[in-house]
C-alpha cells in the first residue's frame, strides 16, 4: 500500500489555483503524504523514482521536494534548510575536508609563548611565596637563617663608608658653592677698585694695589675651586659608582641568600615527613630546587667577597691620591703661595675650565 501511493505522489501533477479544485487536491495529497509518513520509511531519507509524465527516465526526486512544493502551493514560507541530511550534504561538497582542521604554524607559536609565559608567573608565584614565608620566619625568630659572620662584617662595614663618604661630598659641595660666592666677590670688588682707581688720581695708588690683591686672590681661589671640584669629582665617582655597584651585587646576594634559606626550609619539612611514593617525589623535586639555589647562593657570595677585596684597593687608592692633592692644594691656597698651587693642580693634571665655561652658550639660551 505504502509503494502504490509513493508511485501516485510521485506521478501525480500539482497544479496551483486559487480554486477549489487545487484546495481539494492539497488535502488529498496532505491525507496521503501523512499516512506514508505514519506507516512507510521516514521521506526526509527517502528518495522517489519517478518514470513518467515528462520526466526522465530513472529520475530520482527526493521526496522533501513534494512536500516543498505542497507548502509552497499554500503559502508558507519554507525555511532555508529542509532537511539536516540535506543541510549536512550540502556543507560537506562546499567545505570538503573541513572536519579536519589543522593548526597553523603561529597559532602554534603563540600557544607555546602563552604556555611558556604561565609557567614562569607559576614558578615566581611560588617562589615569592616561599622566600615572603622565610622572610617573615626570621623576623619573628621562628626560622633559621645562613651567616657569614666575616663576610657580614665587611658588608656592614661597606655601608657605614659609603655613608660617611656621602657627607663629605655634602660638605664638599657645600664648600664649593660658599668659595664661588667669595671668588666672585673678590672679582666684583676688584673691578670696581680698577674703576675707581682711574677716576680718583689722589687715591689711584691704593686702589691700584687692592685690585691687583683682589684679582690674585681671585686667581688662586679659582685655582682652589678647580682642585676641589676634581675632588668631589673623584670621590663622587667612587661612592656612586663604584661602591653602588658592590652594593647591587650584594642585594643580590642577600635575595639568593633568602631564597636558598626558603628552600632549606622546604626541604627540611619535607624530610621530617612520611616517606611514601608521593612523598619522595616531593623530596627529589625539592632537593633539586635546593641544589639550585645553593649553587646560586654560593656564586654570589663568591663574587661579592672578590668586589669587596677590589673595592679597598681601589678606595685606598683613589682616596690617597684625593686627600693629597685637597691638603696640598689648600694649604697653597692660604699661604699665599701661588707658585706650589699651580705646581699641585699639574701635579694631579687638574685641569681648570676657563671662565663662563660654566654658563649656557646663546644657542642653549634660545
Amino acid at each position: 500500500m505504502a509503494d502504490s501511493i509513493m508511485s501516485k505522489a510521485a506521478t501525480m501533477e500539482i497544479p496551483i489555483s486559487n480554486g477549489d479544485t487545487g484546495t481539494l487536491e492539497d488535502d488529498s495529497l496532505e491525507q496521503d503524504l501523512q499516512q506514508v509518513m505514519v506507516s512507510g520509511p521516514n521521506l526526509n531519507e527517502t528518495s522517489i523514482v519517478s518514470g513518467g509524465y515528462g520526466g526522465p527516465a530513472g529520475g530520482i526526486i527526493p521526496t522533501s521536494t513534494i512536500k516543498d512544493i505542497r507548502m509552497k502551493s499554500r503559502g508558507v514560507n519554507l525555511p532555508h534548510s529542509h532537511s539536516s541530511a540535506s543541510r549536512l550534504a550540502h556543507q560537506s561538497d562546499q567545505h570538503p575536508g573541513s572536519s579536519n582542521h589543522s593548526i597553523s604554524p603561529t597559532e602554534e607559536v603563540s600557544r607555546g609563548v602563552a604556555v611558556e609565559k604561565l609557567d614562569s608567573v607559576k614558578k615566581w608565584g611560588i617562589n615569592t611565596y616561599k622566600c615572603t614565608k622565610q622572610m617573615f620566619s626570621e623576623k619573628f625568630g621562628r626560622g633559621s637563617r645562613t651567616v657569614d659572620l666575616e663576610l657580614e662584617a665587611q658588608i656592614e662595614l661597606l655601608k657605614d663608608t659609603k655613608s660617611k663618604y656621602e657627607n663629605i661630598l655634602r660638605l664638599a659641595t657645600a664648600l664649593i658653592s660658599h668659595f664661588q660666592n667669595m671668588v666672585q666677590t673678590q672679582q666684583a670688588l676688584g673691578d670696581t677698585f680698577t674703576d675707581l682707581s682711574q677716576k680718583s688720581p689722589e687715591l689711584q695708588d691704593e686702589f691700584g694695589y687692592n685690585a691687583e690683591t683682589q684679582k690674585l686672590l681671585c686667581k688662586n681661589g679659582e685655582s682652589l675651586l678647580g682642585a676641589i671640584n676634581f675632588f668631589v669629582s673623584s670621590v663622587n665617582t667612587l661612592v656612586n659608582k663604584t661602591m653602588e655597584d658592590t652594593l647591587i651585587t650584594i642585594k643580590h646576594y642577600e635575595n639568593a641568600r633568602l631564597e636558598f634559606d626558603a628552600y632549606r626550609s622546604d626541604l627540611e619539612e619535607l624530610s621530617m615527613g612520611p616517606r611514601d611514593a608521593a612523598s619522595m617525589v616531593r623530596i627529589e623535586m625539592a632537593q633539586h630546587d635546593y641544589q639550585i639555589h645553593r649553587d646560586k647562593y654560593e656564586r654570589l657570595r663568591s663574587d661579592v667577597t672578590i668586589k669587596l677585596k677590589f673595592l679597598e684597593e681601589n678606595k685606598v687608592k683613589v682616596m690617597h691620591k684625593q686627600l693629597l692633592l685637597f691638603h696640598n692644594a689648600t694649604s697653597a691656597y692660604f699661604a699665599g703661595n701661588q707658585q706650589q698651587l699651580e705646581q699641585t693642580l699639574i701635579q694631579f693634571n687638574v685641569k681648570l675650565k676657563p671662565p663662563g665655561s660654566d654658563k649656557p652658550s646663546w644657542l642653549e639660551e634660545q
